[in-house]
């Protein structure tokens, strides 16, 4: 009888465990497991700023000490609502708690300091991949829990006095010179306007459950949505409009379990971009960003649509972006990366991407980037410690049912040599009209499958220096189809239509290239 009782117990436990699996369980349609989680919630007292000010407004109209008297007496007060009620408001730089709500009602309007010196005294913050002491952000959390940003207002980060900073900030070269010869973090200490190290807009640092909801967010000093090392996030109907020099949208950084959904971006510089920090301080912390999903986004302009890297080296996985729509962007989906960085990036699905008048590339794999001027004044290069075994490493990664209407360059794939650190892509019906087709070079397994590559300058396909290659799709135009070139090994072209045509640099190239009918 004991042991009928002890099986029935753990019957019992059973299915409690399999019914809690289930609840935490995501849409099935996400290709890995996606944990449901609560989003936060708040007691409904509420902690009007307008109760706050009185005769205690800071110099020139300012309310800073009132929002963070309202935060602080919500806080201890068990966690509520902050309200922002309808009007403009001048503040310095705020700094959330846990179970706090930052509500900022319509036609509200929180206008941030352009007086430098407003945001000091100087508090931990990532910039660039290396932690450092600098300026506040504007809006700022540390180790905090249940915190939020709602309502259908707008956060101006009047950044215009920060922007000019990026042609002169020798903070920054010190900083990158820091993370790399592994200088204490306590050490590196900025915060001057002589070291124009500018902060990003808003960041939260070790953050858990975390939701950013409706509101607007305009001309961020540098980055302008760049939670570290959060967990739990929900970003959800938020627009940002900020067209200043390195105004990426929502960077992701070192995060776990990440929802960005139904945004609007139009930014300086990347939209969406996924992060894991820089170099040697990077692969020594060991945080990675995984489980995302971005879906439902619309981005009007910017130097990437969704974006992986450069700052990557603490690794990415579990990726899933889906029903989005890039126009004017000047690359749409890319991934991007470069020696010295380390780390892996992999299980990324993008699907459902529609995008027109892209400047360059549709889509980019680049493990050769080199478009920061700081990296290239430090040699960057020859930092790094063995070269190649400092390389990164993208792999799984798999794209379906992207249509492009314009680009100048359609898919653009670029290794580094030996291939095996751009590896296992699939990219299927895909199509795209462009000037130039696709570029591959240095990669390894690549399929392309039932795409629809129209290119208006010569060939739709050019490879160089690629292995196992898998091209399957419908010729249209067999006289203009593949180009080969540099060391090659198992090319197969799978065709419906007409015969391609193979145009080798190299007659030895071609009993690396078996060309059938697509059954």
């Amino acid at each position: 009888m004991e042991n009928i009782s002890r099986k029935i117990l753990w019957f019992m436990v059973l299915v409690l465990l399999s019914q809690n699996a289930s609840a935490q369980s995501a849409d099935t349609s996400i290709p890995f497991y996606f944990p449901r989680w609560e989003e936060p919630s708040f007691k409904k007292q509420v902690f009007d700023i307008r109760s706050y000010t009185g005769n205690k407004v800071d110099k020139e109209g300012y309310i800073t000490k009132a929002i963070a008297r309202a935060i602080e007496d919500c806080h201890q007060s068990g966690g509520g609502i902050v309200l922002i009620p309808e009007g403009v408001w001048l503040t310095g730089p705020i700094h959330l708690k846990s179970n706090v709500n930052l509500h900022i009602e319509e036609d509200a309007e929180v206008r941030f300091s352009q007086n430098f010196e407003d945001y000091l005294p100087v508090v931990l913050i990532q910039r660039g991949g290396f932690f450092c002491y600098n300026y506040s952000p504007m809006i700022y959390a540390k180790d905090c829990e249940n915190i939020a940003i709602t309502g259908k207002g707008t956060l101006n980060g009047q950044g215009q006095v920060w922007w000019p900073w990026k042609n002169k900030q020798p903070g920054m070269t010190e900083l990158f010179k820091m993370g790399k010869s592994r200088v204490p973090i306590k050490e590196r200490v900025f915060g001057t306007e002589d070291d124009g190290v500018r902060p990003p807009f808003i960041q939260f640092l070790e953050c858990k459950n975390i939701l950013l909801e409706g509101f607007t967010m305009r001309d961020g000093s540098s980055w302008n949505l760049h939670p570290v090392f959060c967990e739990n996030l929900i970003v959800r109907g938020i627009s940002i409009i900020s067209h200043g020099p390195n105004n990426d949208g929502i960077d992701p950084d070192g995060c776990k379990n990440v929802l960005i959904e139904d945004c609007f971006l139009d930014v300086g510089d990347d939209a969406i971009c996924i992060k894991s920090g820089r170099d040697e301080e990077a692969w020594e912390i060991g945080r990675p960003s995984e489980n995302i999903v971005v879906r439902g986004c619309h981005v009007l302009s910017g130097h990437g649509g969704f974006v992986i890297g450069s700052e990557m080296s603490a690794g990415v996985k579990n990726v899933l972006v889906e029903d989005c729509d890039f126009s004017g962007t000047d690359r749409g989906i890319r991934f991007k990366s470069r020696l010295g960085r380390g780390g892996v990036v992999e299980n990324v699905w993008v699907r459902n991407i529609r995008m027109d008048s892209i400047k360059n590339e549709a889509i980019v794999f680049n493990l050769l980037y080199d478009s920061e001027p700081i990296e290239r004044e430090m040699a960057y290069n020859r930092r790094t410690r063995n070269q190649l075994n400092d390389a990164p490493v993208f792999r799984k990664f798999h794209l379906k049912n992207i249509e492009c209407k314009k680009a100048k360059t359609a898919i653009k794939i670029q290794g580094l040599p030996g291939g095996q650190f751009l590896s296992d892509i699939e990219l299927k019906d895909i199509k795209i009209n462009s000037f130039q087709g696709v570029i591959c070079s240095n990669a390894n397994e690549i399929v392309f499958e039932n795409n629809n590559i129209e290119s208006e300058n010569g060939m739709n396909y050019h490879l160089e220096d690629c292995q196992n290659i898998n091209i399957s799709e419908e010729v249209k135009r067999g006289e203009e189809f593949i180009s080969i070139s540099g060391l090659i090994q198992g090319v197969q072209v799978n065709y419906k239509g007409k015969k391609p045509s193979i145009n080798f640099r190299d007659d030895l190239m071609k009993q690396e290239v078996k060309i059938q009918l697509w059954e």
